[in-house]
């Protein structure tokens, strides 16, 4: 039985030298083996197929029965990494807060395991008699919400 560990590893190594990062690896109960990457500019069936071939190589028989399946971490998936919340700065996102309140709206900055996501809100202005509508910055820890996940925006 292979070690998740032994697969980080060797996911590693082939990482050295490649802008790609590892997302996650799941062994799964059905001896699946799912090894997830991201890169800034999307992930390439071509180096998907390439980090499989290397895995096989340098696992070999450690892999036995197992499924090895290489992808990327999927658009509309959660992040589960720093890098990914990164590589959407400027981009629109969806924060399920630990709260259970949904914020959507553009992520602004990242520092440490905290981010901020500027929405657009109506707020009350002095002066005026209905609530005029105007950019409010919130900030999140990542390890404090549910989930960050990208927003597929078909407009």
């Amino acid at each position: 039985m292979i070690d998740k560990n032994a697969v980080k590893a060797a996911v590693e190594q082939w990482l050295q030298g490649n802008d790609y990062f590892l997302v996650d690896v799941v062994m799964g109960p059905d001896d699946r083996i799912v090894v997830e990457i991201d890169h800034n500019d999307g992930v390439w069936i071509e180096d998907c197929a390439e980090l499989s071939r290397f895995l096989q190589d340098r696992l070999g028989d450690e892999l036995g029965n197992y499924e090895l399946e290489v992808g990327s971490a999927g658009i509309g998936q959660p992040f589960k990494v720093p890098q990914q919340y990164m590589n959407h700065i400027g981009k629109e996102v969806e924060v399920l807060g630990a709260d259970g309140k949904k914020v959507q709206g553009v992520l602004t900055a990242v520092s440490g395991t905290g981010f901020t996501v500027t929405v657009r809100e109506k707020q009350k202005v002095e002066g005026k008699k209905r609530p005029v509508m105007a950019d409010v910055e919130k900030a999140f820890d990542m390890n404090g919400v549910k989930y960050t996940k990208y927003l597929l925006n078909f407009k």
